[in-house]
């Protein structure tokens, strides 16, 4: 009886943790795709370094998470006077990792991920359909020193949303960072639907939740 209860007791401290974790970051505001937005004829051009740029991603289940990166393909953002003005970045899907991981559930939730499981290709992203998703600027609105809201259009398995989220945005040189606050996305508007409670009914507790956690970092040299 005293095991069965330390058990009953690790798990629901895994869930409170795991809940804790995920209420964290704050969801990014959505709306339909907008028009992208245009620098000035002044403004300097930054050349993403794919090397050193990369999405950190986290999914949850009842009572579990799993993390992974995703790499950035290319991009040009452009600058004015500091003020970031527009630019996009491509993501490249097909480089999804899983890194909480190791060995044959690393590899096996990878592949379910990129869809290259026969009779599992659209239950995520889709890679060899849709192998990139792409990010435009549509507008910024800085809201403290160093802190700025960003706004564009995420493309995604043939659907276009516009997100906001939360970034910093600082320079070194001829170095441009961009990084994120966490922020969630709703997967399922980008038609991600896969073990999803809002599109399916009697899931019982094998859900995966809607929001996945995103956290980008983009950095660009000046070209």
């Amino acid at each position: 009886m005293k095991r069965i209860s330390q058990n009953l007791f690790k798990i629901m401290l895994v869930a409170f943790v795991l809940t804790s974790c995920q209420e964290k970051a704050d969801k990014a505001k959505t709306s339909e795709a907008e028009a992208a937005a245009v620098s000035e004829s002044t403004s300097l051009a930054y050349v993403v370094n794919v090397t050193d740029s990369k999405i950190d991603w986290k999914g949850f289940k009842p009572t579990e998470a799993h993390t992974g990166t995703i790499n950035i393909e290319n991009g040009n953002l452009m600058v004015d006077d500091g003020k970031l003005q527009s630019g996009t970045f491509t993501i490249d899907m097909a480089s999804i990792t899983v890194t909480d991981l190791e060995g044959d559930g690393k590899a096996n939730l990878e592949a379910h991920l990129k869809g290259t499981v026969e009779g599992k290709t659209d239950h995520f992203f889709n890679v060899e359909s849709f192998p990139e998703a792409t990010f435009e600027v549509t507008s910024t609105e800085s809201i403290a020193a160093g802190q700025t809201n960003l706004s564009g259009n995420l493309s995604m398995k043939g659907k276009k949303q516009n997100i906001t989220f939360p970034v910093s945005i600082s320079y070194e040189g001829d170095t441009m960072t961009l990084e994120s606050d966490a922020f969630t996305i709703d997967r399922t508007q980008w038609g991600v639907n896969y073990g999803s409670k809002s599109i399916f009914d009697n899931l019982g507790d094998k859900f995966i939740n809607d929001e996945i956690e995103l956290k980008v970092l983009v950095k660009a040299q000046k070209s």
